[in-house]
């Protein structure tokens, strides 16, 4: 088995200027500062348009550069660019996480706990039991959206991705569950706060 000759190392403007001090200094945390100044916001950019949620395209990018700093001696004597190493541990952090979720699923309802009985005095603002009777009279298609969107505080386009339909369904379903509890809840009497 033949292999190809290696590619010539080019020299890259971004890592010359991170090189030389480093060499001259015992520690590595100018460097990394470096290189997050120089590669986070493109790589952020990179993640978001993958993940369309902000708060997991930097949780990415911070395992990205968690990876570079654990590798960072090697790099460094690397004369190629840092960007497409860094793109590529990025891309294959993102690949890990969507598989996670893949083979984690989101359970919606089984999750969820609806207390039935109320704390600290408030029986009179809040009845939980009536609450959840309200809830469970709601078909399980409405009851998932509302549970998620105001019990875990899941933006629409997340649950969307979790049961696999439109955002307009989502928010659809949403407004037709508030109506619909709203309803419940006008014709119920409130139970009396124990004495």
């Amino acid at each position: 088995m033949t292999t190809a000759p290696a590619r010539p190392l080019q020299p890259c403007a971004t890592t010359a200027h991170v090189t030389a001090p480093v060499r001259q200094r015992s520690g590595f945390g100018d460097a990394l500062r470096a290189l997050y100044r120089d590669h986070a916001s493109a790589l952020l950019a990179y993640a978001q348009h993958f993940t369309d949620d902000r708060p997991a395209a930097e949780d990415a990018v911070q395992e990205t550069f968690l990876r570079a700093w654990r590798h960072l001696p090697r790099l460094l004597a690397d004369d190629r660019p840092l960007r497409p190493w860094l793109r590529q541990v990025l891309r294959r952090v993102l690949i890990d996480a969507a598989r996670a979720t893949r083979t984690h699923p989101v359970s919606l309802l089984d999750d969820t706990l609806i207390d039935r009985e109320v704390d600290g005095g408030y029986d009179v603002l809040l009845d939980r039991g009536l609450l959840a009777r309200a809830l469970h009279r709601l078909s399980p298609a409405h009851r998932q959206v509302l549970i998620e969107i105001y019990y875990h505080d899941a933006p629409a386009s997340r649950v969307a991705a979790a049961l696999g339909i439109p955002v307009g369904t989502v928010r659809s379903r949403l407004h037709y569950a508030l109506g619909a509890l709203r309803h419940e809840l006008a014709g119920a009497e409130p139970t009396p706060a124990p004495g």
